[in-house]
């Protein structure tokens, strides 16, 4: 399944809004990745096997279930999250890509590719627009909370 979409991050027409830096965007981006407890639903515990300037490999523990993944940085632009499929997990990609049309107008690109098929419409439509619809969700999450960070002085 392929999906993406654009979460608007400084909204210029409301003067009332903290507009967020660059960097404090791709702060809250990395942080996502370095702690994500403070960001994921229902996860219970993240491990950190190996850190490197660029990348990142994690244990994620959802109760029993544990999700191995590496994440890779491209400074100042994208974070990618590289999940294998498990029994327990459909594995693929997760990129968030920082998108800015217009000086401080920035934009978060979520683009998802996973191994659900994206025909499972045939059999139920229902659940790959449920699945989309809670990624949506999860990232609309994501930049509130990074707002939210920002607002109380941790991202700079």
């Amino acid at each position: 399944m392929q999906y993406e979409h654009l979460i608007e991050v400084n909204d210029l027409l409301n003067p009332l809004a903290l507009a967020l830096t660059r960097d404090q965007l791709w702060r809250g981006l990395v942080l996502r990745a370095e702690q994500p407890e403070a960001f994921v639903l229902g996860l219970d515990e993240c491990v950190m096997h190996e850190r490197t300037e660029t990348t990142l490999n994690r244990e994620l523990r959802f109760g029993q279930t544990v999700v191995l993944d590496r994440v890779v940085f491209e400074a100042q632009q994208s974070v990618r999250y590289e999940t294998a499929a498990t029994d327990a997990h459909a594995g693929g990609t997760l990129t968030m890509r920082i998108e800015e049309p217009n000086p401080t107008h920035y934009f978060v690109r979520f683009t998802y590719s996973t191994t659900l098929p994206e025909d499972a419409a045939t059999a139920d439509t229902r659940y790959s627009e449920f699945v989309k619809s809670a990624y949506r969700e999860a990232d609309i999450d994501t930049v509130r909370r990074i707002r939210e960070l920002a607002e109380q002085g941790e991202l700079g």
